[in-house]
């Protein structure tokens, strides 16, 4: 089953949105759960898409990757 770009970016939104009280930053996986029907690399490309839009983040720390909301928690730019 293919995923609809636009609501499966809406659900990400969403999520991260009624989280961002307590946690700003999530790994690839969480998203993953939220589609458990559909292929990791389909996620991936709607999570690409966020990012391209500057919607979401992409922060790294070596060996760990997460994403989160724009402006939320501390990332790459705001890091000492």
């Amino acid at each position: 089953m293919a995923l609809d770009m636009a609501t499966a970016q809406k659900t990400i939104l969403d999520f991260l949105e009624g989280k961002a009280k307590s946690k700003t930053k999530f790994y690839f996986n969480d998203f993953c759960d939220l589609f458990p029907d559909e292929k990791s690399r389909d996620v991936k490309k709607v999570l690409t898409e966020l990012v391209k839009g500057e919607k979401i983040v992409y922060w790294s720390s070596g060996s760990t990757t997460m994403y989160g909301l724009k402006g939320l928690g501390k990332h790459a730019d705001g890091e000492e």
